[in-house]
């Protein structure tokens, strides 16, 4: 019997991982610039956490979670995001009593049952950023610069950032039963999920992408019209800000997160080139959440993007840095060339040298033909001949041109070699 990988899980294959270590790279040195920080959080945690976290009404909770119970009873879930973990981590190691900034940056899989579909998988990866501590404006506004420069130095076509002030929560308690006496009147030409969510978080039923729910709700009073004057101001300063620094947006009142803890400024950036599904990463300010899982009243705002939607639209050809023009081919055939060949193999590898070699290959030609196959920059030919006079051919696989030279002086002259190509 033939065992295949599960629905929704994706294998990456060698072929694809360069345009991923490109994804990865690009954000790593993004949020270096901005001074973040690498966190790695547990791929599982107490399924109390996220349901603490996400909201225990949200689809995710409901229907989305992998859950388990663990041998002695306690109920797991394998990470369907990674703010709660990151949180939970701050709470736990009292990251607040440090007087640094704390900000953090991490990347990884994420785990929902979704319906497979492009760009959307069961087993997923993320790449999120989260600031603690700080209830300044700037702070939103550097969150969003950040996503927006890593986004824009990938090259990825028809971005729109989208903005939106979910104001306090107060402020939303006092638009609720405006919006659901609204509903309340529309309950059949909603959808399912949407009828159910007029109880629950009538909120989100705004940023539902079904279209007869997106018809029922055009009319729908606008929760800036119940906001404070206190809301207004805070992000009246977050817009000055992104004007400030030339960051382009527009401001989309239906945008709601579908997460529970979000307040203020919630952000998005969409794109044309991903069909319905068309949000590349997301964000806003959290301020309430710590607090939710026990630590001490925290401001926060972070965002997370997914790398499969960023690994879909990248720009054809584009991949990390590549290494084939680096690598060095060894020829090692017959006895003493294959001897020498092993031995020049590991010489260089030890001098930071990418070396590789088809120890099935038994002839130059065949050789020759990997080396090809392979992309490398340079083929090192070492028969038996070779090897007796202590010598080696250089060979540059594009122009074809030799040079012989002695295995004595073997590392520079490799290397001088790919300097110079």
């Amino acid at each position: 019997m033939t065992i295949k990988g599960i629905k929704g899980v994706k294998d990456l294959l060698p072929e694809e991982t360069p345009r991923w270590r490109l994804i990865e790279e690009t954000a790593r040195r993004w949020a270096g610039l901005y001074g973040y920080r690498e966190i790695r959080v547990p791929i599982f945690e107490v399924t109390a956490l996220f349901a603490r976290s996400i909201g225990a009404s949200t689809d995710i909770v409901e229907k989305e979670m992998y859950t388990f119970p663990d041998r002695d009873g306690t109920s797991l879930t394998l990470r369907p995001e990674g703010t709660a973990g990151t949180v939970r981590a701050y709470i736990e190691h009292n990251r607040a009593a440090d007087p640094l900034p704390q900000k953090y940056f991490y990347t990884g899989p994420m785990f929902r049952h979704e319906r497979p579909q492009a760009g959307r998988l069961r087993q997923f990866h993320q790449f999120g950023v989260e600031s603690f501590g700080t209830a300044d404006p700037k702070a939103d506004v550097e969150v969003i610069a950040l996503l927006w420069r890593f986004l824009s130095d990938l090259q990825l076509p028809a971005l729109t950032l989208e903005v939106n002030n979910l104001g306090y929560t107060t402020d939303r308690e006092a638009y609720r039963p405006t919006l659901v006496a609204y509903l309340a009147d529309r309950t059949a030409a909603l959808c399912g999920n949407c009828q159910r969510r007029i109880e629950t978080n009538p909120l989100r039923v705004l940023d539902c992408k079904v279209p007869e729910c997106r018809t029922a709700t055009e009319n729908a009073p606008a929760l800036a019209d119940s906001l404070s004057d206190k809301a207004r101001a805070y992000f009246a300063s977050v817009l000055q800000g992104l004007n400030a620094i030339g960051i382009p947006y527009r401001q989309n009142h239906r945008l709601v997160r579908g997460l529970d803890y979000y307040c203020l400024t919630t952000f998005e950036v969409t794109t044309t080139n991903l069909g319905a599904q068309n949000a590349v990463g997301a964000g806003g300010r959290y301020d309430g959440l710590v607090e939710t899982l026990g630590g001490p009243p925290t401001p926060a705002v972070g965002f997370a993007v997914g790398l499969e939607r960023i690994a879909m639209m990248l720009p054809e050809g584009a991949s990390a840095s590549s290494e084939k023009n680096r690598t060095i081919y060894v020829a090692g055939f017959g006895e003493r060339g294959s001897a020498a060949g092993l031995a020049a193999l590991e010489e260089l590898r030890r001098a930071g040298v990418i070396a590789v070699s088809d120890f099935r290959a038994g002839t130059l030609k065949a050789h020759l033909r990997q080396a090809d196959r392979l992309g490398c920059g340079f083929s090192l030919i070492l028969g038996d001949d070779e090897a007796q006079k202590g010598s080696a051919v250089l060979r540059n696989m594009q122009t074809k041109a030799q040079i012989e030279t002695l295995l004595s002086s073997l590392v520079s002259q490799v290397k001088n070699s790919l300097a110079s190509s």
